[in-house]
């Protein structure tokens, strides 16, 4: 295997790794560094279908857990499913309300969700909160695939054509990924509260 084959691999493997379920690992610093390592474009294309398994993995694994809860929810009396399941999801007979009391964010993404996950590679918000989305309302596994890869290539474009043309050091790197592992790290070490019991 060549260098740059292994390198394709070691890329493959992390972005498939730091997408994956509830992954906490930062994806912008590899990116950067195998920009500079294996070219734009390549880098692109590596770190985007790591990215996409990584989507499907999740959606294979997600959605039917999803499913089996709200199945659950149904069966136990005094609870009612979740607002915005899709009909594939929803075990309440009666129509979906998917407004009420749906927030604003919501209501935008079940309004045109591909476009909301394809968009949300552009800014710096976190994509868990799309992709959780996603998988209650039931969005079609191919749909959610094509969404993801559409975010993701422009995203890693970027931050592969910046380690190409800058060349950032290795230790400004490592001083990005720490820097970006802050609010994982304090999510796993210091969970927030639980709310009392009334």
């Amino acid at each position: 295997m060549t260098h740059d084959a292994t390198s394709a691999a070691l890329l493959f493997g992390y972005a498939f790794l730091s997408n994956v379920a509830l992954a906490f690992l930062p994806h912008e610093p590899a990116v950067i560094w195998y920009g500079s390592r294996l070219g734009v474009w390549p880098t692109t294309f590596v770190a985007t279908a790591g990215t996409v398994l990584a989507a499907l993995v999740d959606h294979r694994v997600f959605v039917p857990l999803i499913a089996r809860a709200a199945a659950r929810r149904a069966r136990t009396p005094g609870l009612k499913p979740g607002l915005g399941a899709s009909p594939s999801l929803r075990t309440d007979p009666g129509p979906s309300v998917p407004s009420q009391g749906a927030t604003r964010p919501e209501r935008i993404f079940r309004r045109w969700p591909f476009a909301v996950i394809a968009l949300s590679g552009l800014t710096p918000l976190p994509f868990f909160p799309f992709k959780a989305l996603a998988f209650t309302t039931g969005y079609p596994i191919t749909r959610y695939a094509g969404a993801v890869a559409t975010r993701s290539l422009p995203r890693y474009a970027l931050l592969a054509w910046l380690g190409a043309a800058v060349r950032l050091p290795v230790w400004l790197l490592a001083a990005l990924f720490a820097l970006l592992l802050i609010p994982s790290l304090r999510m796993v070490l210091w969970p927030p509260p639980k709310p009392a019991a009334s």
